[in-house]
């Protein structure tokens, strides 16, 4: 299913058009995604967009391209800060928690793409060292017993990938800090001071790091004690793995503003080279009936309960049906459906390895021109991946590629259904799809065999009794030219 030319165009939210994806020479793609705060359970809001980068890197990798998917973990924030508070924990040790419970969620969902995650407390002399920059350029200034804060005044590209100005930052209610002495209401905090003074005994016994008596962690540096704000921890790591400018910059659309803003002002200001990342990619928004996620509101779907009720599967061609960019929204209703054609796709796939071993000491003759179908499908299944990452598209061209051998699958000859599962599994392996088949119970098999004897008697009656049986034990039987044929519904 590869290519022959390379000629894919992603849109870039910076250009507001689709660019094509360049490829380096003898190189790689340095991608990097904005994890999570790690101050409770990831949702499945979370879920959505590391589907949707991780199936981005799986292609990439099939068509050759190398790709370097780096991804930051926020584990010092004040939301992180005001929870442990709450709990009476450490704040450090909270993060490392739900640090872990979401690298399980991650395996749980078959995301498997990342090279590397990156705490942000792992790279503090970065953090340090960039802010250290900014100062010494003069974007950065300092006030008394609160922190540095970045001068947005003196970055004129200020609003360049949101179309949002420096005036416009009061009403954004996307982590703005506070600070009454801020030059401007859209300056935004590099590094944090403690709240009081570092008592005098800490100091001998405390080299690198502390707790507060206010219950914040904060890191002896050339900066003083303290703590760097949300946005200085990305452009750090970043830089440190990739240098001042790299490739791809992945996120929900949601930290487009501020967030994303403030990591172009900063590296751009520190390095002097533009663009700090050639593209921009934005996940859209998820809701959940119709409605924002909220735990007010008690429609906060976390990863781990998703993944009680649905398969990964399920729910990674649930995020997949619905282009990256476009907003998503995610109730009962819409993940049946889902799990609907999850399902008979993968009950085609079980009868095609049936059919395919039944028919194997057959010397049958191919029916159709497969291996021309396959071709179409696999071009127009990579076409639509190309033209902006358009999932949606893809899997509609496989269904419809299902579609042209459904009602003939039992005429197919075992060289022709070996080669269409074959191509199907690969497609769907590709967008981390997968199909396990299913073991039938001994129970359900014994009813499908006495259930054949009597459509055999001609006892249609007592044969309607046991397929309604076998229903009620959460399966059914289809009725082959090669015999009946039992699935989990």
């Amino acid at each position: 299913m590869v290519l022959k030319k390379w000629t894919m165009r992603i849109f870039n939210t910076l250009t507001g058009k689709k660019d094509e994806l360049v490829k380096p020479e003898g190189g790689q793609i340095r991608l990097f995604v904005c994890g999570p705060t790690v101050y409770d359970y990831s949702h499945i809001g979370h879920a959505r967009t590391y589907v949707v980068f991780d199936t981005f890197v799986r292609w990439l990798r099939h068509v050759n391209l190398p790709v370097f998917y780096l991804q930051n973990i926020t584990n010092v924030d004040d939301r992180i800060i005001v929870r442990a508070k709450a709990e009476n924990k450490n704040p450090i040790q909270l993060a490392d928690f739900f640090y872990g419970a979401y690298l399980k969620d991650m395996k749980a969902l078959g995301i498997e793409s990342v090279d590397k995650y990156a705490p942000a407390t792992d790279f503090m002399p970065d953090i340090v060292k960039q802010v250290k920059t900014l100062l010494k350029k003069d974007f950065a200034y300092e006030i008394r017993n609160d922190g540095i804060y970045f001068d947005v005044m003196k970055f004129p590209d200020y609003g360049k990938l949101s179309g949002r100005t420096a005036a416009q930052a009061e009403d954004s209610v996307s982590r703005i800090d506070e600070s009454i002495n801020k030059k401007s209401k859209a300056d935004f905090v590099l590094w944090k001071f403690p709240k009081t003074a570092i008592p005098k005994t800490f100091l001998g016994r405390f080299k690198k790091f502390i707790i507060t008596p206010d219950g914040e962690p904060a890191w002896r540096t050339e900066l003083g004690w303290g703590r760097p704000g949300w946005h200085i921890e990305d452009t750090a790591i970043s830089e440190r793995y990739f240098g001042p400018q790299y490739d791809i910059h992945g996120g929900g659309i949601d930290i487009k503003f501020p967030h994303h803003e403030a990591e172009i002002a900063q590296q751009e200001s520190a390095s002097g080279k533009k663009p700090f990342v050639k593209i921009w990619m934005h996940a859209g928004h998820l809701t959940i009936n119709g409605r924002k996620m909220s735990k007010s509101l008690g429609n906060f779907v976390t990863i781990r309960d998703a993944l009680q009720k649905y398969s990964s599967d399920v729910l990674r061609w649930f995020f997949l049906s619905a282009h990256y960019r476009t907003p998503v929204d995610y109730s009962p209703e819409s993940v049946e459906q889902i799990k609907t054609v999850y399902n008979r796709t993968m009950v085609f796939i079980e009868k095609l390895g049936r059919t395919a071993a039944i028919k194997a000491e057959k010397n049958n003759a191919p029916k159709l021109n497969t291996a021309e179908l396959i071709r179409k499908a696999s071009e127009e299944f990579g076409n639509a991946i190309n033209d902006d990452f358009n999932t949606p598209l893809a899997l509609a061209s496989l269904l419809d590629f299902i579609g042209k051998f459904q009602e003939r699958i039992w005429e197919l000859a075992p060289t022709e259904t070996i080669e269409i599962k074959k191509f199907l599994e690969k497609s769907f392996n590709i967008l981390g799809i997968g199909f396990k088949s299913e073991t039938i119970p001994q129970n359900v098999r014994k009813l499908a065999e006495e259930r054949e004897l009597c459509r055999g008697r001609k006892q249609f009656i007592q044969s309607d009794a046991l397929r309604e049986k076998i229903r009620v034990l959460g399966y059914e039987v289809d009725d082959t030219p090669e015999g009946p044929f039992v699935y989990k519904e």
